[in-house]
C-alpha cells in the first residue's frame, strides 16, 4: 500500500516536520534534576479532591527540584466542556495556594503555549499524518452501531472488549476498499495500528509504586476523531513531549491506560516520561472501604471546602499527611514551619488507597485555626462571608472592633490555652451569631420557669455594665444563695441535697437568656461586648 498517498488523502496539505516542532519546543533551560510536572484537567466544571491531591504532589515535586508546574486544559471532548470551568479550576486551586508557573489563563513562558489542546490541533494532525505515512495508523469506517454490536459479541463470549486482533476489521482493508469508502464520503476516525502482543509482559518502574508489570497494548485505539481533533490518549503523548514533561503524577485509575501510552510514545519516537500513579482516596463505608464518589460524597468536590469555609492550609496539611507517610511526624516537630519546608519525596507517597477521614480533617482544621491571631481570623471570615455568607453575616464585619473582641474571646487569645472551637468559616459564623443577632431559639433551661424568672429579675435589678468580673460574679453568687442554690461549688459538692443546685446552674440561666446557648465562653466578657442595653433587653425578653 502507498502509505504516503493515503496520508495525503486522509490529511491533505503540508504539515511541519517533526524536526520543526522539536526546534519550536526545545528542552527547557532548567537545572539538572529539575522536574517538569503538570496538572491537566478537562473543563467539565467539576474540580475534585483527587485533582488537589495530584496538584499538591506535582507542585511539591516540581518546586523542590528546581523545576516547574504548568496547567494544561484537555478540552478535546467538546461535549463535556462547561462554560467557566477553566476559571473554576484556577480559582479552586488558587484558594489552596497551588502555585502554577505557567499555563492556561496563567501565562508564563510562551515558548510552550498554547495550553489548550484544541488550539494545538495542527501539531497533532502533523504527527497523525506521520504515523499514517509509516503504516502505523489507518482509517476506520466502523459506525457506532457496528462498534456496539462488536462489544456485545465480545461480552457474550466473555472476551476482552475493544478494537483489536480479529475484531479490528478495518485494520486490513485493501487499498481499493479504503479509497472506495473515502470516495463514498464515509466518515472515519484514525486508529493506531498496535504492534503489541497481550502475551508479552512489560516491567515498568512506577515513580510511586516501584516496579510494576503490565500487559503490552494490542488495542488499535482511536488517535484522531472524525472532527479532526485527537483523543486524550494521543494528545497527551504529543503535549507531554513538547511541553517537556519529565514526570506524570496521576491517579491509579490511569494504570489501565499505561500500556497504550507507552506504545504511543514509542510509535511517535519520543522518549517516555516517567509515570507515577498515586493511590485513590478511599472512604470507610460501614465495614468496607470504597473510593470517594461524586454521586455519594459531597466532600469529593473542592467547592464543598470553599462553601463550608475550610481554612486552606488545614486542607493542605491533611492532604500532605495522606501524600507522604513521614509528613505527620515532621509536622508535629515543626508545627509553625512553612509547608514548603517539608522535604516531600515521591518515594514516600502511599502505594495503596489512602483513607480520607473528614473527622481528622476537622481536628486539623480546629488546630490550624487556633493558631491565627484575631486579625487573621477576621480577614479569613470576612473573605468567606463576602463570597458565601448571608446579608446578615456580611453585616457582622461592619463594626471591626466588636468582631475582633468577639474573636479574641472565642479563640482564647491572651489566655493560658488557645480555644479550638472553630472548625470552618461557616461553623465559626454560626458560633458567633449570638453576638450580632438575638437568639431565635434557646437551649432548654434546667430549672423550672418560676425559678428562672426569679433569677432573671434579681440579676436585672442588680446588673451594672460597669461592674468588673469579680463584682459581677459576686452578684451572681448572691442571687444563687437567695434562690436556694449553693453560692460556692465546694459547699454544693459537700452537701448536694441541701441545695437546688449550684452557682453554675444560676450562671447557666443567665447564659441561655443572653446567648441562647448553655455552653459559651466567659459570660461576663460576652455581656461586656454586647453592652449593658442589649444585655438587659435580652434578659428581659426571657421573663415569661
Amino acid at each position: 500500500m502507498n502509505y504516503k498517498k493515503l496520508a495525503e488523502r486522509l490529511l491533505p496539505g503540508e504539515y511541519p516536520s517533526p524536526e520543526f516542532y522539536e526546534a519550536k519546543y526545545p528542552p527547557r533551560n532548567l537545572p539538572k534534576g529539575a522536574e517538569v510536572t503538570r496538572l491537566a484537567p478537562s473543563p467539565t466544571g467539576f474540580i475534585h479532591l483527587g485533582n488537589l491531591f495530584a496538584a499538591i504532589a506535582n507542585e511539591r515535586i516540581a518546586h523542590r527540584s528546581g523545576g516547574l508546574l504548568y496547567l494544561r486544559i484537555e478540552d478535546t471532548d467538546l461535549k463535556r466542556k462547561v462554560d467557566g470551568a477553566v476559571e473554576a479550576v484556577i480559582n479552586a486551586l488558587k484558594y489552596f495556594d497551588i502555585a502554577f508557573d505557567e499555563g492556561a489563563e496563567i501565562g508564563g513562558d510562551e515558548t510552550y503555549a498554547p495550553w489548550y489542546q484544541r488550539q494545538r490541533a495542527e501539531i497533532y494532525r502533523a504527527f497523525v499524518k506521520k504515523l499514517i505515512e509509516e503504516g502505523r495508523a489507518y482509517p476506520c469506517f466502523c459506525t457506532e452501531e457496528e462498534l456496539t454490536a462488536l462489544r456485545e459479541e465480545q461480552t457474550a463470549k466473555k472476551e476482552i472488549t475493544g478494537y483489536y486482533g480479529k475484531y479490528a476489521k478495518c485494520r486490513n482493508l485493501s487499498e481499493e476498499e479504503i479509497y472506495a469508502a473515502l470516495d463514498a464520503g464515509k466518515p472515519f476516525v484514525i486508529r493506531l495500528k498496535s504492534l503489541g502482543d497481550p502475551e508479552n509482559k512489560l516491567k515498568v518502574r512506577d515513580a510511586v509504586k516501584g516496579e510494576i508489570t503490565v500487559t503490552e497494548n494490542d488495542q488499535d485505539v482511536v488517535i484522531l476523531k472524525s472532527d479532526g481533533i485527537p483523543t486524550y490518549h494521543f494528545a497527551h503523548a504529543v503535549d507531554d513531549h513538547f511541553m517537556r514533561t519529565t514526570l506524570v503524577i496521576r491517579g491509579e485509575e490511569w494504570l489501565a491506560s499505561l500500556p497504550i501510552h507507552l506504545e504511543l510514545f514509542d510509535a511517535l519516537g519520543f522518549p517516555r516520561p516517567r509515570y507515577g500513579h498515586n493511590c485513590s482516596l478511599m472512604k470507610q463505608d460501614g465495614e468496607t472501604r470504597r473510593k470517594l464518589s461524586k454521586r455519594k460524597d459531597p466532600e469529593l468536590s473542592l467547592e464543598f471546602y470553599r462553601k463550608e469555609g475550610y481554612y486552606p492550609r488545614a486542607v493542605k496539611v491533611y492532604m500532605l499527611t495522606l501524600l507522604n507517610s513521614n509528613f505527620e511526624e515532621w509536622y508535629l516537630k515543626n508545627p509553625d514551619a512553612g509547608l514548603n519546608e517539608f522535604p516531600f519525596k515521591v518515594e514516600k507517597m502511599s502505594k495503596s488507597g489512602a483513607l480520607f477521614d473528614l473527622d481528622k480533617l476537622n481536628d486539623i482544621s480546629k488546630n490550624e485555626l487556633s493558631k491565627l491571631s484575631e486579625g487573621e481570623m477576621f480577614a479569613f471570615l470576612k473573605e468567606w462571608a463576602e463570597e458565601f455568607g448571608s446579608a446578615a453575616q456580611k453585616g457582622y464585619f461592619a463594626d471591626e472592633e466588636k468582631m475582633l473582641r468577639v474573636l479574641a474571646l472565642c479563640m482564647g487569645v491572651g489566655g493560658k490555652k488557645r480555644r479550638k472551637d472553630f472548625t470552618t468559616a461557616s461553623q465559626a459564623m454560626e458560633f458567633v451569631k449570638y453576638f450580632f443577632e438575638r437568639p431565635a431559639e434557646h437551649d432548654a433551661y434546667r430549672v423550672e420557669n418560676g425559678v428562672k424568672c426569679a433569677i432573671l429579675r434579681a440579676f436585672i435589678g442588680r446588673y451594672a455594665a460597669a461592674d468588673d468580673a469579680q463584682t459581677w460574679f459576686s452578684k451572681v453568687k448572691e442571687i444563687a444563695a437567695e434562690n436556694g442554690f449553693a453560692a460556692e461549688m465546694k459547699d454544693y459538692k459537700a452537701e448536694p441535697d441541701r441545695y437546688r443546685g449550684s452557682v453554675a446552674d444560676v450562671a447557666e440561666v443567665l447564659r441561655i437568656a443572653t446567648t441562647g446557648k448553655a455552653n459559651t465562653p466567659d459570660l461576663w466578657t460576652i455581656q461586656q461586648i454586647l453592652g449593658g442595653e442589649e444585655t438587659l433587653a435580652r434578659l428581659t425578653e426571657e421573663l415569661k
